[in-house]
């Protein structure tokens, strides 16, 4: 890795005095990096792609037109047929923006690779009643993943507000 890259990521770690504040502070930084990152892939993606997905939300909706004419008229085999190529169609469609959603996680990947280089070592005492429970202390991954979901959840609250994130949640809600 650069050492730009490194000195970039581990500086928000050194800010606060406190190492604990530090951690905290650092981790959910470069949890929000993953997010940012993972969600600009997920739109490049998405807009490379997009004539595709676009014909099979119109195939979806042509079938389920077709179908729904083809239930009142009585044609029961032409509505199962077409009721069948839009299911078809709608699990495509599905099963795409499914691996699109996949695809925005691999930065986590590399930010736990990276916290590993620098955090491996680093352990974190669990409070009783859980200490007695479960284990008497967890590493980096135990704190980053929560904090990659709070970001993830507080960068979906916000992303509508946010300059390129605005088209594409357009783009996502259908409305471009």
């Amino acid at each position: 890795m650069p050492a730009w890259i490194d000195a970039l990521l581990i500086a928000p770690f050194r800010w606060p005095a406190d190492a604990l504040t530090g951690f905290w502070l650092g981790a959910f930084i470069l949890a929000m990096h993953c997010v940012v990152l993972g969600e600009l892939t997920l739109s490049v993606a998405i807009r490379l792609n997009r004539r595709h997905i676009m014909n099979l939300k119109v195939e979806i909706a042509e079938r389920e037109a077709l179908s729904i004419q083809a239930y009142h008229v009585g044609d029961r085999a032409g509505y199962k047929a077409l009721n069948q190529q839009a299911n078809d169609a709608w699990g495509r469609h599905f099963f795409t923006m499914a691996a699109y959603s996949a695809g925005m996680l691999w930065p986590v990947a590399f930010g736990l690779a990276w916290m590993q280089g620098r955090f491996q070592a680093v352990e974190f005492a669990l409070p009783w009643p859980l200490s007695a429970y479960l284990v008497e202390s967890v590493g980096y991954p135990f704190i980053f993943i929560p904090l990659y979901i709070v970001a993830r959840i507080l960068f979906g609250r916000v992303r509508r507000w946010l300059p390129y994130f605005r088209g594409v949640q357009k783009m996502l809600d259908g409305k471009e």
